[in-house]
């Protein structure tokens, strides 16, 4: 099998890093959740040497995954855990951060919730959630480009379509993660972050 390609990670690799380096700079730990072919995986890895970068995908993906890893060679790049957000199949471990991009707009809302939900459990007071993709804003025009891209998602199935991302944040906020900052990245996508809310320890 040849390794999958994605022209989309190749385009968004870079702009995606620049932020990630910022973000990311006091963590230890990430979780990549929907690692997809791996590309993120191993360009995020290689530039950010003083992260252990955790993949996952559904076990059908793993194999693409796999290839990359085994290609590239990077020490900090960790071999995909499979994980569907819809089941219980999430790590019992923490991490400092979860990154996921292009994922929100092809799962169900409902699997949206879980994922949001699990997420955040799955981070640390603090921990930070980075989301990358296309997302509606209100009061903000859609990209014709965006509006094409959402017909044809739903049009593949009606349960895809880009989120609201007054929807993400009011589900976010439920699950203690505190909306911290809004990066506007090429071809209309977004970088979104949220960190989770310290948790206030009080002294009997």
């Amino acid at each position: 099998m040849d390794r999958p390609f994605s022209q989309a990670c190749l385009n968004n690799r870079d702009p995606i890093l620049n932020i990630l380096k910022r973000v990311l700079q006091d963590c230890n730990t990430v979780l990549e959740i929907g690692s997809g072919t791996g590309q993120h995986a191993v360009w995020f890895g290689r530039h950010l040497p003083h992260l252990e970068w955790c993949t996952s995908d559904r076990i059908e993906n793993h194999e693409g995954i796999k290839k990359w890893l085994e290609q590239e060679q990077i020490h900090n790049v960790h071999a995909p855990i499979a994980l569907d957000v819809a089941k219980n199949s999430w790590p019992k471990a923490t991490f400092d951060a979860i990154f996921s991009a292009n994922t929100a707009h092809i799962m169900a809302w409902p699997e949206v919730e879980v994922f949001v939900t699990k997420a955040a459990c799955t981070l640390p007071s603090g921990g930070s959630f980075c989301l990358y993709g296309p997302f509606d804003f209100k009061g903000r025009e859609m990209a014709p480009s965006n509006k094409a891209f959402d017909a044809e998602l739903k049009y593949r199935g009606a349960h895809q379509g880009i989120r609201k991302f007054e929807a993400i944040n009011d589900l976010a906020r439920k699950n203690n993660l505190i909306f911290s900052e809004n990066n506007d990245l090429p071809a209309n996508n977004h970088l979104l972050i949220w960190r989770k809310k310290q948790t206030k320890i009080t002294l009997a």
